[in-house]
C-alpha cells in the first residue's frame, strides 16, 4: 500500500468530520487552513509517543490512537482552550490494513470525543511512532499560564493521583481483577478535564497538566513563577483501587507516577471561595504557594526537606 493511498483510505475521512469551523481546509492541500477569531488567541502543543516508551510493544493500535490524542488534547485543557483540530505524523514499521484500520478506528473516536478534525500530517517509514499537533484557541489574553503563581494561592489538583502509574504493573496481567481494571481503565483511557480548564480560565493563577508526576509538574510551576510550595501528603486525593492494591506506596506513585492527565493549578484564596460548586467540587486542595523557593512535603508524622521528581525522559524513571 502506498502513502497516499494509505492516507485516502484511512485519514482523509477523519478530516471530513469537522470538528470545529475555524478549520476552513484540511487533508487535500499542501498546507491546512485555519481562521482564528479576532477576539481569541492561539494555543498549540506537540506531543510525541514512542512504542517501548511511551507505550508497551504489541499494544493495541485502538488504544495507542486514543491514548496518543488525548495526552497532546491534555496540554489543550491545561491553557483553559476549546479544542479546534490536530495534525498526525504517523511513523510506521510497515503499513498493515488490519493494524492501520483499528487506529484510524480510535482516532476517530477520540477526536470525535474531544470535537477535533485532523487537519494534516505525514506518515513514514520506521519504527513505531506517533506525533500530535494540537490547535485550539481561548478567549484572548485569558489563557491559563505556568508563570502566575503569587504566595497564598491554593495548589489543587482534579481527579485522583497515581492510578496510570500503578496499572504499569497490571499491563500483562491475563485476567486482572476489578481493583486492577480500575487502575488499567486510567492508563488506557485518559481523559483529559477540557471542560474544568475552560472553566478555570481567567480564574487560576497557574496551571499545568499532569504528565510526568505531581512533584514534576507542580515544580514546572514553581519554577516559571519564581515561587515555592507546601503540600500535605494527607490531602492527595487517591482512588480506593490504588490504596488497596499499594498500600504505603500508593502516595508515591501519586507524587512521582506520570499518565494522570489531571490538572494541578493554583488559585488565589477568594476566588477559590468564590468558585461554583460544580468547579470546586472537581478540585481538591493539597497546599499552597509560599515565597521561599521549592517544594516541601508534610504529612501526620513529619516534614520533609524536599520532592523527589518525576518522569524525565533523560533522567531516570521513578
Amino acid at each position: 500500500m502506498g502513502e497516499f493511498d494509505l492516507i485516502r483510505r484511512f485519514f482523509a475521512p477523519l478530516s471530513q468530520r469537522r470538528g470545529h469551523p475555524d478549520l476552513l481546509l484540511a487533508i487535500g492541500d499542501d498546507c491546512a487552513i485555519e481562521r482564528v477569531p479576532h477576539d481569541r488567541d492561539l494555543v498549540f502543543s506537540i506531543d510525541t509517543q514512542i512504542e517501548g516508551v511511551h507505550f508497551p510493544h504489541h499494544y493495541a493500535p485502538r488504544r495507542i490512537a486514543g491514548r496518543a490524542l488525548a495526552a497532546a488534547t491534555s496540554d489543550l485543557a491545561a491553557m483553559g482552550a476549546t479544542p479546534v483540530c490536530f495534525t498526525l505524523a504517523l511513523t510506521l514499521p510497515q503499513a498493515e490494513s488490519t493494524w492501520l484500520s483499528e487506529f484510524a478506528k480510535g482516532l476517530a473516536e477520540t477526536a470525535n470525543r474531544f470535537e477535533l478534525a485532523l487537519a494534516g500530517g505525514d506518515t513514514t517509514r520506521g519504527p513505531l511512532s506517533i506525533t500530535i499537533q494540537v490547535h485550539g484557541t481561548v478567549a484572548r489574553d485569558r489563557a491559563l499560564r505556568r508563570s502566575g503563581a503569587r504566595p497564598g494561592d491554593i495548589v489543587a489538583v482534579s481527579g485522583t493521583l497515581g492510578d496510570a502509574g500503578a496499572a504499569l504493573d497490571y499491563l500483562d496481567v491475563p485476567s486482572p481483577g476489578p481493583l486492577e481494571d480500575a487502575l488499567l481503565a486510567r492508563y488506557h483511557y485518559p481523559a483529559p478535564r477540557l471542560e474544568l480548564g475552560q472553566a478555570l480560565a481567567g480564574v487560576a493563577s497557574s496551571a499545568i497538566d499532569i504528565s510526568d508526576g505531581l512533584t514534576s509538574d507542580l515544580g514546572h510551576i514553581l519554577e516559571a513563577s519564581g515561587v515555592g510550595a507546601s503540600i500535605d501528603l494527607d490531602r492527595i486525593p487517591l482512588s480506593g483501587a490504588l490504596k488497596q492494591l499499594k498500600g504505603a506506596n500508593a502516595v508515591q506513585l501519586a507524587l512521582h507516577a506520570g499518565d494522570d492527565y489531571e490538572l494541578c493549578v493554583t488559585i488565589p484564596r477568594q476566588r477559590w471561595q468564590d468558585l461554583p460548586g460544580s468547579v470546586r467540587d472537581q478540585l481538591t486542595a493539597i497546599g499552597c504557594i509560599e515565597e521561599g523557593a521549592g517544594l516541601r512535603l508534610s504529612d501526620g508524622n513529619g516534614r520533609e526537606d524536599g520532592a523527589s521528581q518525576g518522569y524525565d525522559h533523560f533522567g531516570k524513571d521513578l
